[in-house]
């Protein structure tokens, strides 16, 4: 078995591939550029759509991959059987609690209401200070363009300060992507985080 590396991205994308071949494309690429590099990635668990072809890429290219899947999900995802590690939780909200516990950074790639809800809770998490890991978007084909343009639009009205806009960085290729996790400085404090350190 591939041993756990010491640096882990979740990442969160579709149970469903999409209707454009580059989705499921850029789930195999990112499951092989981070094998490659000896980063472990933890996901959802399973075995089908975006989320699948993420596992078998990784796998495929020798790396670590563990699934954390809630147990209503077990079945009717079909759990993915060959992980490198799987763990079978009570709810969604345990989770996405393992998963930020068990991860260093974040990638979401394009997904559907889950993939959303998922990635709006770790982007709140980090709003109220519950953590300081980065998260990127990989706008995927600008699968997110409109969902981005909706959250300036929340900046404008005064609804998101402007200065939070920061826990959520996108980009449009693999290699930004990775390039913006891999050179993430962890704030010195909390309060820099968060923008309440003025000096």
């Amino acid at each position: 078995m591939t041993p756990r590396p010491a640096f882990n991205i979740c990442v969160l994308c579709g149970s469903r591939p999409g209707s454009d071949p580059a989705y499921i494309q850029a789930a195999e690429a990112l499951g092989v550029a981070l094998a490659e590099r000896g980063i472990g990635i933890v996901y959802g668990g399973s075995s089908i759509g975006m989320m699948g072809h993420l596992a078998d890429s990784c796998l495929a290219a020798e790396g670590y991959i563990e699934g954390v899947i809630p147990e209503a999900l077990f079945l009717k995802e079909s759990a993915h059987p060959r992980l490198s590690q799987r763990f079978v939780v009570q709810s969604m909200h345990a989770r996405k609690t393992m998963m930020l516990d068990r991860s260093n950074a974040f990638i979401v790639l394009p997904g559907g209401l889950g993939t959303l809800e998922e990635a709006f809770e770790i982007i709140t998490w980090a709003q109220l200070g519950i953590h300081a890991k980065p998260l990127a978007v990989w706008n995927v084909a600008g699968y997110y363009d409109e969902l981005f343009t909706f959250l300036q639009k929340s900046i404008a009205h005064g609804f998101v300060p402007a200065a939070h806009r920061k826990f959520v960085a996108v980009h449009s290729t693999l290699d930004e992507t990775l390039n913006h996790i891999t050179q993430w400085k962890t704030p010195t404090t909390l309060a820099k985080w968060l923008d309440r350190d003025q000096t």
